[in-house]
C-alpha cells in the first residue's frame, strides 16, 4: 500500500483513513489491524465520529449498531484477539451476538469519548471486511426476450460450426440463455435487512426511471460483439453490445442514475464514472461452473486457473452478428446464483418503466 496514498473509507459520509500495520490469518481469511496516532486520550479527542447514537446510562454510555452476523468473526478476530485489542486501547466492553445470530454489536464504557472511538474502530474493521464479500446480488437489466435468446441461440450454433477449432472455444463457455442480461452494478448483501434496504430503494429509484423513459418501454437492439482485454487471442469474455433504437442514451441515464443511489445509500461501490453496459455471450469462467457470474470491473474474480480462448475468427466472422431487437420495461435486483419459473435469476426487487 502506497503510505502517501493509504486507503480511504468512507462511513455514513465520514472519510478515515485505513492504515494496514499487521495481518493475521485464520479460517483462511485476512484480518487487517488499524493504527490510529496518538494515546488513547488523544485518539478519543480527535475521533470525528457522530455521537447521536450514543446514550447515556446509570453505568455510564452505551451504543448499538446493526452489523450483519457473517462480519461478527472481523470484529472477534482469531480466539478473540481482535475484540480484546479494542477494548484495551478504548477501555470499552463489546457484546457480540452469537455467530448466524442476527442482533446488533453493543459497546459499553464509563466515557462517552471511549465508546465514540471504539465505535469508530469497530465501523472501520466492518466496512473494511464489507467489501471483501462476495456479492450476493445484483441490479440487471433482462435479456431473456425470446427473439433475443433465439439470435443468441444462433450465435452459438454459428460459432460452433465455424470456429470451434479455435483455442478454447467450445460450448462450455457461452452463457445460459434464459440468463442473458445487462448488469448494472453488483452489491453484498449479508441479511435479509439489507436485501429489503435495496429493495425499497430501488422501489424509490422508480420517479427518475419513468422521467427518462417517460413511462414508455426503451426499444433496444442487441448488435455486435466486442472483448474484454487487450489481446484478442487470448479473451476470458465476450459481450454483446446494447443501444436504444432512438439513439438517445436514457439506458445509460438510468444505470448511472441508479449506481449514483445505491453508492449514496452505502450499498454499492463506485468501480468507474460511468456504468460499462454490456451482455455477456461468452466467458471463461462457465467452463468450470455454468452458474458463475462475473463481477466485472476492479473486483472481478481473479484470472488464475481459467482457460482463455482466441477470439479473433469469432470477431472477424461475427463482429456484427445481429441478436436482434426487445422492448426493455423493468430492472431487477436480481439474487446471485438463483433462477425463477423462467429460468432467470430470482428477483429480491423489481420496477417498471411504464
Amino acid at each position: 500500500m502506497d503510505v502517501l496514498r493509504p486507503a480511504l473509507i468512507n462511513i455514513n459520509g465520514r472519510i478515515y483513513r485505513k492504515n494496514a500495520v499487521k495481518e493475521e490469518h485464520y479460517e483462511d481469511e485476512e484480518e487487517e489491524a488499524f493504527s490510529y496516532s496518538g494515546t488513547v486520550s488523544e485518539q478519543w479527542i480527535d475521533e470525528p465520529c457522530d455521537t447521536s447514537n450514543i446514550e447515556q446510562t446509570d453505568q455510564g454510555f452505551r451504543c448499538a449498531i446493526d452489523v450483519p452476523s457473517v462480519l461478527y468473526k472481523y470484529i472477534i478476530g482469531k480466539k478473540g484477539e481482535t475484540r480484546r485489542r479494542l477494548e484495551a486501547d478504548t477501555k470499552t466492553t463489546i457484546s457480540i451476538p452469537k455467530q448466524g445470530v442476527e442482533g446488533k454489536i453493543v459497546i459499553t464504557g464509563s466515557q462517552k469519548a471511549a465508546v465514540a472511538s471504539a465505535l469508530t474502530r469497530v465501523e472501520v474493521l466492518i466496512e473494511s471486511f464489507r467489501r471483501k464479500q462476495p456479492f450476493t446480488h445484483f441490479l440487471s437489466f433482462a435479456l431473456n426476450h425470446p427473439q433475443i435468446q433465439e439470435g443468441f441461440e444462433r450465435f452459438k450454433k454459428e460459432v460452433l460450426d465455424q470456429c470451434a477449432k479455435d483455442m478454447g472455444v467450445d460450448a462450455s463457455v457461452f452463457q445460459n440463455r434464459a440468463k442473458l442480461h445487462l448488469t448494472i452494478g453488483t452489491l453484498a448483501l449479508l441479511n435479509e435487512q439489507e436485501v429489503m434496504q435495496a429493495s425499497e430503494l430501488l422501489t424509490q429509484c422508480q420517479g427518475f426511471i419513468r422521467d427518462i423513459t417517460e413511462g414508455k418501454p426503451l426499444a433496444l437492439r442487441v448488435k455486435g460483439i466486442e472483448y474484454m482485454n487487450d489481446d484478442p487471442s487470448m479473451v476470458d469474455v465476450l459481450y454483446a453490445k446494447v443501444c436504444v433504437q432512438d439513439g438517445s442514451d436514457k439506458l445509460q441515464q438510468i444505470a448511472d442514475r441508479l449506481v449514483e443511489s445505491f453508492v449514496a445509500a452505502g450499498l454499492m461501490v463506485k468501480e468507474w464514472d460511468r456504468v460499462k453496459l454490456h451482455a455477456t455471450v461468452m466467458n471463461t469462467l462457465f467452463r468450470k461452473d455454468p452458474s458463475a457470474e462475473d463481477k466485472g470491473g476492479a473486483g472481478r474474480p481473479s484470472m488464475k486457473d481459467r482457460e482463455a480462448f482466441d477470439s479473433r475468427n469469432i470477431l472477424e466472422r461475427f463482429k456484427e452478428f445481429d441478436f436482434g431487437e426487445c422492448h426493455l420495461d423493468a430492472v431487477q435486483l436480481s439474487q446471485r446464483f438463483s433462477s425463477d419459473c423462467t429460468g432467470y435469476y430470482s428477483s429480491a426487487g423489481r420496477v417498471t418503466f411504464t
